[in-house]
């Protein structure tokens, strides 16, 4: 896909972090905007800046865990202009903690936000894409923790996984089709992902967390402190969608890791 000025961008997580870039990557390219997310006053903050700079946005308040909230999502942004024709399945929270302390609450909202939700928007807005005649292309974020496993971050690995697994398989279904795919996998970026809980269900913040979940954490945060600006991920993300590229990373120090695991996947073959 290589012409954006006129079409139609959505992006949910648009209010912040690299859904808050991207929407401003595709305003800056005279696409027209469809921001959603689940905090209402960071939604509107966004919308407001883009709007002041030109853009025509649309904000719609959405928990990605609503199935038919995702649906009617779909349903108004068809209503209201008649295509999409990029779709950022890139809500997402994060939680730290070791597989022995987490709670099945806290596996359900991570894997709520994380993997239904991308695949509540590929199921609404796929079908829709695939009957029209022009480019689209679906881009789901997942992240390097999609490929390399990473200790304490059990349901977050999980979820990624499944993405990245949910993305190659709907790369190869659409191949001759008008639609393009790519998954983005990035290590650590600086956005308030280490402030997920301020969304999470009632409660489920409360829980007092082992020390050895605390280091974690705290660890965890000066890493993503210190990470990638969300523009500079968001331009790899950019040019992989007039590409048609399907895996987006960004970070080299990781090709290591994907490339040991793989190694080990070979080497343990029959």
């Amino acid at each position: 896909m290589k012409d954006f000025a006129g079409r139609v961008a959505v992006v949910t997580g648009g209010a912040s972090g690299i859904g808050r870039a991207l929407a401003q990557a595709f305003a800056n390219r005279a696409m027209k905007v469809v921001i959603a997310d689940i905090e209402a006053a960071a939604l509107d903050s966004a919308a407001a800046e883009l709007r002041q700079q030109g853009a025509e946005v649309t904000a719609t308040v959405l928990d990605v865990r609503d199935r038919d909230a995702v649906g009617k999502l779909a349903d108004d942004v068809y209503a209201r202009y008649g295509a999409a024709h990029v779709l950022c399945n890139n809500a997402g929270v994060g939680t730290g903690g070791y597989l022995h302390d987490l709670t099945l609450e806290e596996w359900d909202w991570v894997l709520d936000v994380n993997l239904r939700g991308v695949v509540y928007g590929i199921h609404h807005f796929l079908p829709r894409m695939r009957k029209s005649s022009e480019p689209c292309h679906i881009v789901n974020t997942a992240s390097i923790a999609g490929l390399v496993a990473t200790p304490g971050l059990g349901p977050y690995t999980a979820a990624k996984y499944a993405v990245v697994g949910i993305s190659e398989t709907l790369a190869l279904e659409c191949v001759g089709t008008n639609v393009g795919v790519s998954v983005l996998c990035p290590a650590w970026v600086a956005t308030r992902i280490m402030e997920s809980e301020r969304n999470a269900p009632t409660g489920l913040g409360t829980r007092q967390a082992p020390a050895a979940t605390e280091v974690l954490k705290e660890e965890t945060r000066r890493l993503v402190a210190e990470g990638l600006d969300p523009a500079d991920v968001v331009e790899r993300t950019i040019r992989a969608i007039e590409n048609g590229t399907l895996y987006v990373l960004t970070h080299p120090e990781f090709m290591f890791p994907i490339e040991e695991r793989f190694r080990q996947i070979m080497n343990s073959r029959p």
